[in-house]
């Protein structure tokens, strides 16, 4: 056999499709599907019966029909922190919509707006894009770009009118990176989140 002909165990690997839905990826895949669901049923405001089962559908539709690239979960999963997300989250959906709905309702002064940088401190795809879509449904802050390679997000605030605002913001952005890094993301990923507890702002109000 030459050199330059590869070893019949490495063709065999390169036959297998990259993303062969074996049973042990669908087991560590399983959190993002109710992830997805769980998303689906937020954005329709619904937790209904017909909610689950449409999320559900679209979920498969999603991964069958788009052929996305699998996405590698951490495999650990913290019930615990979980659960103080979703009550976390919850609460702040209420408060976010009472602040937004008095502020719409105060005429007589102007809430102020903000567009905000947010480095992020996980260098990780699944968890920028999890702590995006957590920062959009809460009233009052809206995500208009992502930097991918510097883990900055970039958000539309309103209700801001001075740094304290600004820094408050931000530390919410990092809190909820925090809270789901805790519920979903690897020990790597925690450790580092413990040993660089706060990141540093990655820009100004524009």
């Amino acid at each position: 056999m030459s050199a330059a002909e590869p070893a019949p165990a490495t063709r065999q690997e390169a036959a297998l499709p990259a993303a062969a839905w074996t049973p042990k990826r669908l087991w560590r895949q399983l959190p993002f599907f109710v992830w997805l669901v769980a998303l689906w049923m937020l954005l329709w405001g619904q937790f209904t019966p017909l909610s689950l089962v449409t999320g559900i559908v679209a979920a498969v539709f999603v991964a069958a029909v788009f052929r996305l690239p699998p996405v590698e979960l951490s495999g650990r999963v913290n019930l615990w922190w979980g659960l103080v997300f979703v009550l976390e989250f919850l609460v702040a959906l209420v408060v976010g919509s009472l602040t937004v709905a008095w502020q719409a309702l105060a005429w007589w002064q102007q809430p102020g707006a903000a567009v905000i940088a947010v480095r992020l401190r996980t260098d990780d795809d699944l968890i920028m894009t999890h702590t995006a879509v957590t920062a959009s449904l809460i009233p009052g802050s809206l995500i208009v770009d992502v930097d991918r390679g510097r883990r900055v997000l970039y958000l539309h605030v309103i209700g801001v009118r001075s740094d304290a605002d600004l820094a408050g913001q931000r530390r919410s952005v990092l809190h909820w990176e925090e809270r789901i890094v805790r519920a979903v993301g690897s020990r790597a990923q925690l450790d580092k989140l413990r040993a660089d507890p706060a990141a540093p702002a990655a820009g100004g109000a524009r």
